[in-house]
């Protein structure tokens, strides 16, 4: 007997994130013990929705179904925003740092799909399934699976590569969501790194300064809004241009490229005029701040309540162990080959929490993860810079290539 559907609108679930976020908050204030590991708020709140549509599915037999076209917009303000306070100076300061991030995602991508096919072969499946428990669904996500399961299914014969890619992404995100504030944590003490107590953050307000810290009036956040409405246009047409000549992105990555340009452009042109133009960029930026935080925590939030726990009952043993494994390389890798070629330093230790949280859920997953753990320990200026351009742009165009290694060598 199929369960009864029940389909949430767009702006129902909406609210109902909001709500969700909220609650993620309350419970985060309330436990020390979440603050000091540095768990996101929106990964409180939104696991706190799955548990419940999770209960109604199995104990009533009711299957909650939420209209989340909201979500991807979300996205796209945010990495707009990245872009759009991204400075070259700092961008160049970073290049050295940059360069070695790129080997180390590429590094570690071999190693994912090489994890994937061994275990799908002692499992005595195709061994090429296992490049779904790979960087097709973790490090690509669920739209790289998605993108990949005709491929998979047409001319490999591998008919359930949907469902073991949805299922790799869920427990991918999950895992994701709760291992990077404890690697930051783990690095700050075991090696004992100074915490920056800047409170100038990138995205987010720290625990310490409270929601009074962003100083914003009313036309602070319209200019933001403009700025961030004309970056997205922008981006449209750059991801047009891209496709046209054959490169195949995530569109938020054209967005995050837009911001770069019109970012560095006005800063360019308003640092030449008088002391009100800057106070004008000034207050714009603190703007973008609350715009991409709001907009970060709810798209993590809608991302997590709409979870299907029931779709990994298809392979669950193949799905836990293979799962299990490429969790426990990602924290071992992140601990003892990132952290050290990254510099040892507290800069290093959120870009940890944040590779974590792309290794296996998203680059979404990796900004969240960063947040959070800035929002203990102080600002991390680079590793917001660093870690969206690796994530979010590089590291789509080589998976994309060594996936293709695999698949057909």
């Amino acid at each position: 007997m199929e369960p009864q559907l029940i389909e949430i609108k767009d702006f129902v679930s909406f609210t109902l994130a909001i709500i969700a976020l909220f609650i993620g908050k309350n419970i985060i204030a309330r436990y020390e013990l979440l603050r000091k590991y540095s768990i996101p708020e929106p990964v409180v709140g939104g696991f706190a929705c799955a548990a419940i549509v999770g209960i109604l599915y199995y104990a009533f037999d009711i299957q909650i179904e939420f209209n989340l076209e909201v979500r991807d917009i979300l996205l796209l303000y945010f990495f707009a925003g990245i872009g759009l306070k991204a400075d070259f100076a700092t961008l160049l300061k970073g290049g050295k740092p940059l360069l070695i991030l790129i080997a180390l995602a590429s590094a570690f991508i071999f190693l994912q799909n090489f994890t994937g096919v061994t275990i799908a072969s002692l499992f005595g499946l195709d061994p090429k399934a296992g490049l779904m428990s790979g960087s097709i669904s973790l490090i690509g996500g669920v739209g790289t699976a998605m993108a990949w399961t005709p491929t998979f299914v047409e001319e490999l014969g591998i008919s359930n590569a949907s469902e073991l890619g949805i299922a790799s992404n869920t427990l991918g995100l999950i895992s994701a969501c709760v291992i990077g504030g404890p690697i930051a944590a783990y690095l700050m003490k075991r090696h004992q790194v100074q915490a920056n107590h800047d409170a100038d953050l990138d995205i987010g307000t720290s625990h310490q300064a409270g929601s009074s810290h962003i100083k914003v009036d009313y036309f602070g956040v319209l200019r933001a809004w403009l700025w961030l409405n004309v970056t997205l246009i922008v981006g449209y047409f750059i991801d047009i241009a891209l496709q046209g000549a054959g490169l195949k992105l995530p569109l938020f990555v054209a967005c995050l490229l837009a911001g770069i340009i019109i970012g560095n452009a006005g800063r360019a042109i308003l640092n030449r005029r008088d002391i009100k133009d800057r106070a004008y960029l000034d207050d714009a930026s603190q703007g973008l701040s609350l715009i991409q935080d709001i907009c970060l925590g709810m798209f993590l939030t809608m991302a997590l309540m709409s979870l299907k726990v029931w779709e990994l009952e298809g392979s669950l043993l193949y799905i836990s162990v293979v799962m299990a494994v490429q969790v426990f390389l990602s924290v071992v890798f992140t601990i003892f080959v990132v952290f050290r070629m990254m510099g040892k330093d507290y800069e290093a230790a959120v870009i940890c929490s944040g590779f974590g949280g792309v290794t296996l859920g998203s680059t979404a997953t990796a900004i969240v993860n960063m947040t959070a753990v800035t929002q203990q320990y102080g600002a991390a200026h680079r590793a917001f810079i660093i870690v969206p351009l690796v994530c979010g742009f590089f590291i789509d165009i080589i998976n994309a290539m060594i996936i293709n290694l695999f698949v057909y060598f």
